[in-house]
């Protein structure tokens, strides 16, 4: 029954926004992706220049009115629908008032662009846009309140890293049941100890332009340099970050990580580790499988 309601919700808010555009959608369409380890929804609209009765080149000017026209009701779906955290999406965000319907449409508007071109045998126009999750990130962590890192009582020796690498990529056993589960990725996961203390979530973070964790593979750890890194994770977490595999998953959707006790009080038992979850100075490796799916 939730299932069901939050569906409805969900079709509630894509009508709100699709109303405008809804007789020339008919005519235009939109594929694309999501991909995680570049942290971007990439889309291409389309519009069938024949079935909307365009002849070019006069109707080119109104074929990019059209495009432009449908682009909000078409990208609006896959934004709401995007996973939010374990039990939330951004539709269930706006539902319970932490995100707006405005912000939602804030951020489909300033996506890059491409200028609408024609198909090969010019009976169709499309344009291509590209939205960073990290944006979306960030529009959320400018209305919320930043909360601190658990300090410990009894710290213990640790040495000073640059980052925080996570391997997740494997099946992992499911807190609280008896079957296992590969992580998925979202926007604000949650890290947790083996003792289900809460090690990291979204109002830890402190620096309000960047993303909680990056999202990368196996083969960016195994790289031919001395850190292992590829470059792209070592902008993220340095060239000697800790290295921890998780030891299970948690949540509704498996995008919380439990690591082991021991591994969670290398980092909170230094301040300089502990700002590297504050910075967001984290990557998550997981399965190449979850970390790209079709719009």
């Amino acid at each position: 029954m939730t299932g069901n309601i939050k569906k409805i919700k969900l079709l509630i808010l894509i009508f709100c926004f699709t109303i405008p555009g809804i007789y020339a959608q008919s005519n235009t369409g939109i594929t694309g992706t999501i991909n995680w380890e570049t942290m971007y929804l990439n889309v291409e609209i389309t519009l069938d220049l024949v079935s909307a009765g365009i002849r070019l080149p006069a109707g080119r000017t109104q074929g990019e009115s059209l495009l432009n026209a449908d682009y909000l009701g078409l990208i609006t779906p896959g934004i709401l629908g995007l996973q939010a955290d374990s039990s939330s999406t951004i539709a269930d965000l706006i539902d319970r008032r932490e995100f707006s319907l405005l912000e939602a449409e804030s951020i489909a508007l300033g996506a890059n662009k491409t200028a609408p071109a024609l198909s090969s045998d010019m009976r169709k126009m499309f344009s291509s846009y590209s939205i960073s999750l990290a944006n979306i990130s960030s529009a959320f962590h400018s209305s919320s309140r930043s909360s601190a890192v658990t300090r410990l009582l009894n710290p213990v020796s640790t040495a000073r890293y640059t980052g925080i690498v996570i391997i997740a990529a494997d099946s992992l056993p499911v807190h609280g049941m008896r079957g296992t589960a590969k992580a998925v990725p979202c926007l604000f996961p949650k890290i947790w100890d083996s003792e289900m203390n809460l090690i990291y979530e979204k109002n830890m973070l402190h620096s309000r332009d960047t993303a909680m964790v990056r999202y990368s593979t196996m083969q960016n750890i195994f790289q031919n340099n001395p850190s292992g890194l590829s470059r792209e994770l070592q902008d993220v977490v340095g060239e000697r970050p800790l290295r921890i595999f998780a030891c299970g998953v948690y949540g509704i959707n498996p995008t919380d990580l439990i690591i082991d006790r021991s591994d969670a009080l290398l980092i909170l038992s230094s301040e300089e580790n502990q700002r590297l979850l504050s910075q967001g100075r984290v990557a998550v490796i997981l399965d190449e499988s979850v970390l790209k799916h079709n719009y």
